[in-house]
């Protein structure tokens, strides 16, 4: 890209620029020293209009810099993101594991539960059973006879 003259040097600008000749003779100089400064002055003139004139570039930032930008910002959020979701879903998972295991526990604890009741009464029985008689220990010899008439 390059910068017209017009857009740095207009007419009022140059009209602000003292004539050399004019200011060398008013400070009152020998002419071997008004030459020179007179000649130092137009080169720098000159080379101020130079560098003016000269084309430049300009640093424009491309479509593909800014879309390259753009993409590595949003795959680092998508990254982001991905990784806090795997974390809240890892938890979730183990919560749900956790949670399954301890309703596993409590049913195998709720089983054991009633086998040992189970078990336990049936030894109770057992015991009732071993201890009790229909008929106490006086009264057993007639009971005999009893149960020896019925069969006959």
């Amino acid at each position: 890209m390059s910068f017209d003259r017009g857009l740095f040097e207009t007419e009022g600008e140059r009209g602000k620029r003292v004539r050399p000749e004019i200011e060398v003779a008013e400070a009152g100089l020998d002419p071997e020293t008004q030459s020179a400064l007179r000649n130092f002055r137009r080169s720098v003139h000159a080379w101020s209009d130079a560098s003016n004139l000269r084309p430049r570039s300009v640093a424009v930032a491309t479509k593909r810099r800014v879309l390259r930008v753009a993409a590595a910002w949003t795959l680092g959020g998508l990254l982001i993101a991905g990784g806090v979701e795997g974390g809240f879903l890892e938890k979730q998972h183990r919560q749900e594991r956790l949670r399954l295991a301890a309703a596993r526990d409590a049913e195998l604890q709720r089983q054991s539960r009633e086998e040992r009741t189970r078990e336990a009464e049936q030894e109770l029985a057992q015991v009732d059973r071993d201890i009790s008689r229909q008929v106490p220990d006086a009264l057993e010899p007639l009971a005999r006879l009893m149960t020896a008439d019925e069969s006959q």
